[in-house]
């Protein structure tokens, strides 16, 4: 049975997402579901990875988008409109290596300054393995092919196109971690 804050991110994310956006809901059913999966590795923080995950897309909303950069606008809207938790806003606000994309768009200082990044290894790495082992249609995936897919999408040399090609090797080494650690738990 999902808790309260796992509760209220699918209230959140879905009255944000899922009739104006029901591509990006679906994407984002499927990342919370994977976090599902993933949170016995988690312990006392699988519930915020859960939530994380079906928030970590929210800022994409027509009626947040101020900046135009989904992490930045998501975790703003999280923080200011509903005071949510600091982890959960710096997990949303740097989902799958959000940083550097920050970078291509000039606004590294901006989120590292507002959202630093969060000093949790395993459960980053749990969020970006489920971000991005997820197809935008919320089909699973590799990372290799969602990695290829965004830059198919986009194109190489647009801001998301040069920044996914930059983190590829950070976000395949995060879902290496996390494959090994789930073959590693017992059946």
């Amino acid at each position: 049975m999902a808790n309260l804050i796992t509760k209220w991110a699918t209230q959140v994310a879905e009255s944000e997402l899922a009739a104006e956006l029901p591509r990006r809901w679906a994407h984002t059913q499927e990342v919370a579901e994977r976090a599902t999966e993933v949170r016995r590795l988690l312990g006392e923080s699988s519930d915020l990875l859960v939530a994380a995950a079906t928030l970590h897309d929210v800022g994409y909303a027509p009626r947040l988008a101020v900046t135009g950069f989904h992490p930045l606008d998501g975790a703003r809207f999280l923080r200011d409109e509903h005071g949510a938790e600091e982890r959960l806003n710096r997990l949303v606000a740097n989902h799958s290596f959000a940083l550097l994309e920050a970078e291509e768009r000039g606004l590294r200082d901006e989120l590292a300054s507002e959202f630093p990044l969060l000093e949790e290894p395993l459960l980053v790495d749990a969020l970006v393995y489920c971000d991005m082992t997820t197809t935008p249609d919320g089909g699973r995936t590799s990372a290799q092919e969602r990695i290829a897919e965004i830059i198919s999408r986009y194109g190489a040399d647009s801001v998301v196109g040069r920044f996914i090609r930059r983190a590829a090797p950070e976000i395949l080494s995060s879902v290496q971690r996390i494959e090994v650690a789930l073959a590693a738990q017992p059946r």
